[in-house]
């Protein structure tokens, strides 16, 4: 699926170099992309692991690989950008208590081609989103209302 094999093969095919911090966010991005990090999350995680990269370069990075479709950004209003590493139809189920971001395979996927057909409308992207609240924050949050009306 997300392999950095295949990243790389990506990149190369697409003349790009393969930079010590371009190979620490696209190990990130391998490793943890399943959690839909941020900048910031990256930058960390590739911090810790010894490599020497800014801020900048994680944020030029992660601009290169979405501009050449091996992510996707996702920007929200309120809430830090974060990376999408699956490019298939799904629906993000995103937490408005924590930020988790959780993949949802959709059972049927809508023809873009006939919708385009059909509307006259050209299709460069799409995004679906239901907002709410994880498994985790919505016990912790039966927990506090149980304690509150004891």
């Amino acid at each position: 699926m997300f392999k950095r094999e295949s990243i790389i093969q990506i990149l190369k095919e697409k003349g790009l170099r393969l930079t010590s911090q371009r190979l620490a966010v696209i190990d990130v991005l391998v490793e943890k992309g399943h959690l839909h990090p941020g900048a910031r999350f990256i930058y960390k995680e590739a911090r810790n692991k010894g490599s020497h990269l800014s801020m900048s370069s994680v944020y030029a990075n992660l601009s290169e690989l979405s501009r050449h479709g091996i992510i996707k950004s996702l920007e929200f209003d309120g809430m830090e950008s974060r990376c999408e590493r699956n490019l298939d139809e799904h629906i993000n189920l995103i937490c408005e208590k924590c930020g988790k971001i959780i993949d949802y395979e959709v059972p049927i996927c809508l023809d873009r081609r006939k919708v385009a057909k059909t509307t006259g409308f050209m299709i460069t992207n799409n995004r679906l989103e239901y907002y709410g609240y994880c498994r985790e924050c919505t016990k912790n949050k039966r927990k506090v209302t149980q304690k509150l009306n004891k």
